[in-house]
């Protein structure tokens, strides 16, 4: 039965559909307001609350106890309850953020060693073609700057980039990098 559903057909869910409906909507107001606004949580509280009520089967004001204040301070231990409980847990991990939190390490990770492995490539490399390659590729200059700065024709600057890059490739390809 849904509560506060029309279709109550005991009197144990009339009762029930009774209090929800004379207390529920106070209750509910109760409830959200020490959750912060956290419409999901008050619905479950309240859910909770005229649960145990019905179970007590203290649905109606007697003699001993009167309702409302009853479900109110029920309500308001069950709110009680569950803040201790997500404070004795650890804190949840957001599901946005861990993903991209584990992948950002992961690039920092993945950079650190492709600059390892790419040096050591680099350094496998003769000393002409390494100066070749820093003196165009690293120091983004023109191979005619290249040229100029090492003192050597434009040509040979050309093949030592060609023949430097090829070398790193195998170099790359032996420590199985594509």
């Amino acid at each position: 039965m849904v509560i506060g559903s029309a279709s109550a057909v005991s009197s144990d869910e009339r009762a029930l559909r009774a209090l929800y409906l004379e207390h529920g909507p106070a209750l509910y107001s109760y409830v959200l307001r020490m959750l912060g606004g956290d419409t999901y949580r008050a619905e479950d509280i309240l859910q909770e609350t005229l649960l145990r009520c019905w179970n007590k089967k203290a649905l109606t004001d007697s003699e001993d106890m009167a309702v409302r204040p009853w479900l109110f301070r029920v309500a308001r231990n069950l709110v009680i309850d569950a803040h201790r409980t997500r404070m004795a847990r650890p804190a949840e991990v957001s599901g946005d953020s861990w993903l991209d939190d584990m992948s950002a390490e992961v690039d920092v990770i993945e950079r650190m060693l492709s600059a390892i492995v790419v040096r050591d490539a680099v350094r496998s490399l003769t000393p002409a073609h390494r100066e070749a390659l820093h003196a165009t590729i690293f120091a983004d200059h023109t191979t005619q700057q290249a040229a100029e700065a090492l003192g050597v024709p434009q040509g040979t600057v050309k093949s030592r980039v060609y023949y430097a890059l090829r070398s790193l490739k195998e170099a790359l390809a032996e420590d199985g990098v594509r």
